[in-house]
């Protein structure tokens, strides 16, 4: 791991962001690839403390542990991430209001530094470096290792919930309500509904489920799918998706009040893991994913605000799920507040900049903020004003990095030159 990233630019993991973040700014390079730095280098039974390179992929580390009885305290939505992207992104996950992000539960990083130096850092030695490493997408240094501790689990299953709400004001009500019992939390929406139900859709909970509750009626798995081919543009339609998402909401609907049902901790976690390319059924111009946090204190009128900005500028958004924040991390640049996060996924089209350009006027004024590792069109002067920490991290950032040698294409769009 040392020597791949001698010289480089920037380090990639399995280039899994949306955006340009693991992509060198233009005329630099080379980049070094981790997908090969894959080894489990220390890990103790009993305190569940492990040390991975830095590119050991998700679902690599999901097979080897989870059997054990052991999983990753945080998770994002996909098992196609290496840790070193976890840490680099400060992931979070359905469990943010109970649990933080990733970097809550990271005891240690072992950077390359710019200049060359090979250093561990942590909450103790070099104490601002590791919080700006934590969400700092890359920008202080090559994560070579990551020292984080697992957590038990009492099974390989989630006992989960599904419940139907008939607009977006009672979906957000529940799913902050939900998330005082329930530690993984999260809700689908419909914001291509008609306006009298615009941002229906189902809060779905879970638990881990005990080992005689796993023992039950088999857990349900999706069957795995590959889209073996890139679709036309265009065939994805507000229509055809909004009748996907009605179906969808009819089922949850219709459902026993407090039914639940077993499912796989893969199948929980990562439900679009079993559509492999899912990106393919977006044409070849793809998508962007905008994800945004608003502050708890916001009103509902800037939460239907974004809903209503989304649907009105163009195709989509054909994919809405929202999540509930809890306390803001220590990363400097961790996206995750205290708040509601929308995730909106559109087909990229000749008018997307300028729908992000909206979508962020609404954030801006609601004291909210984007997420880095899904963002592709937000610029520097917009991030800066949605947070001050921006100051401060480009402060760290020349300190130990005057001559620009870690940089991405990502940094010079948000950060500025």
């Amino acid at each position: 791991m040392e020597e791949i990233t001698d010289g480089a630019v920037l380090t990639r993991g399995l280039g899994r962001s949306y955006g340009d973040a693991s992509l060198p700014p233009p005329g630099r390079g080379p980049v070094a690839c981790t997908r090969r730095a894959d080894r489990v280098l220390e890990f103790d039974e009993n305190s569940g403390l492990l040390r991975v390179e830095a590119g050991m992929r998700l679902g690599r580390l999901v097979d080897l542990f989870l059997p054990r009885g052991l999983f990753v305290p945080v998770t994002p939505g996909t098992m196609d991430v290496t840790i070193g992207g976890m840490v680099a992104a400060d992931v979070h996950g359905k469990n943010h209001h109970v649990a933080g992000t990733i970097g809550a539960h990271v005891q240690a990083l072992r950077l390359r530094l710019p200049d060359g130096e090979i250093r561990t850092v942590d909450n103790v030695r070099d104490a601002d470096l590791f919080r700006a490493t934590l969400g700092g997408m890359g920008l202080t240094g090559h994560v070579l290792d990551t020292t984080l501790t697992m957590e038990r689990v009492p099974s390989a299953y989630i006992v989960e919930q599904r419940i139907a709400c008939p607009d977006l004001e009672s979906l957000i009500d529940g799913l902050l309500k939900a998330g005082r019992t329930s530690p993984f939390t999260v809700a689908w929406s419909d914001f291509l509904a008609p306006r009298s139900t615009m941002g229906h859709g189902v809060v779905i909970t879970g638990r881990w489920a005990w080992p005689n509750e796993a023992a039950g009626p088999a857990a349900f798995a999706p069957p795995s799918i590959t889209i073996p081919w890139t679709m036309p543009n265009g065939l994805l339609s507000n229509f055809s998706i909004g009748a996907f998402h009605q179906l969808r909401y009819e089922y949850a609907r219709r459902q026993r009040r407090g039914a639940t049902n077993i499912r796989s901790a893969r199948s929980f976690f990562y439900p679009l893991d079993s559509l492999h390319d899912w990106n393919r059924m977006y044409g070849r111009r793809g998508l962007t994913q905008y994800q945004c946090v608003v502050p708890h204190d916001a009103s509902m009128r800037s939460y239907r605000r974004i809903a209503e900005v989304a649907r009105s500028g163009g195709p989509g958004p054909f994919l809405a799920v929202i999540k509930d924040c809890g306390e803001q991390g220590q990363g400097l640049l961790s996206f995750p507040m205290p708040g509601v996060s929308f995730a909106l996924d559109f087909p990229v089209h000749d008018g997307t900049p300028e729908l992000v350009r909206r979508l962020n006027q609404v954030v801006i004024k609601a004291g909210g903020r984007v997420y880095l590792a899904k963002d592709a069109f937000t610029t520097a002067q917009e991030f800066a004003a949605m947070d001050p920490r921006v100051a401060e991290f480009r402060e760290l950032r020349a300190r130990i990095d005057p001559q620009r040698h870690i940089d991405s294409a990502l940094a010079r769009r948000v950060l500025g030159p």
